[in-house]
């Protein structure tokens, strides 16, 4: 018999009218190598509207947005020694890659072949993955970030996508360096990140 998955409430898109309403469904079982969130706070990413509307064509509807995730640790598999629970996490925009293939292997597992979204992907078990506007969230392990202590969990969300977006290019084109010029073309979601962390850098 087949076990039951974690019961969760989210908000749902169930078609391009983007509107979101009450939700409920099953998370995955927990597997060894998982980390089950209770979810406190989610950024709301323009991609979330892309998918909540089918802007994209590629909407499975219901889909629940949300990849801008920070929470609390309620449960963690046999498997797991980084994280416990009570701990504040984050989860961005993926959860699951092959681990075995070039881009992998490099650290680029955003260019990965069997990438695996955060919300409105398959999951391994075939079920449609569903994002953070939702109460409980179970990922794997190697996919949740650990949220400093004295960085508040409102604000760490949007570091999770938005953030970074920017920052992982500031760093691997070398603009983390003191005295190092920065040009930022507009001042919204990301811009903003960009020159706060401009100003971080020096």
């Amino acid at each position: 018999m087949a076990q039951e998955g974690k019961p969760a409430l989210g908000w749902a898109a169930r078609d391009a009218s983007g509107l979101l309403s009450p939700y409920s469904f099953s998370r995955r079982v927990q597997k060894e190598d998982d980390v089950t969130i209770k979810v406190l706070f989610c950024g709301i990413c323009h991609t979330d509207l892309h998918v909540a509307k089918n802007e994209w064509g590629n909407a499975m509807y219901p889909t629940v947005p949300g990849h801008e995730i920070v929470g609390v640790v309620t449960g963690v598999g046999s498997g797991v020694r980084s994280f416990k629970a009570g701990e504040t996490v984050g989860v961005g925009s993926f959860v699951g890659s092959c681990r075995a293939c070039e881009s992998c292997g490099k650290g680029y597992e955003n260019y990965c072949p069997a990438l695996l979204l955060t919300c409105n992907g398959v999951d391994y078990d075939g079920a449609t993955t569903q994002g953070g506007f939702a109460d409980v969230l179970v990922v794997n392990q190697d996919y949740v970030l650990r949220v400093p202590e004295g960085l508040p969990p409102a604000g760490a969300a949007p570091l999770l996508c938005a953030g970074v977006t920017v920052y992982s290019p500031m760093v691997q084109y070398g603009l983390d360096a003191p005295g190092m010029r920065l040009g930022v073309v507009g001042l919204g979601g990301l811009g903003h990140m960009a020159v706060k962390f401009g100003k971080a850098f020096g």
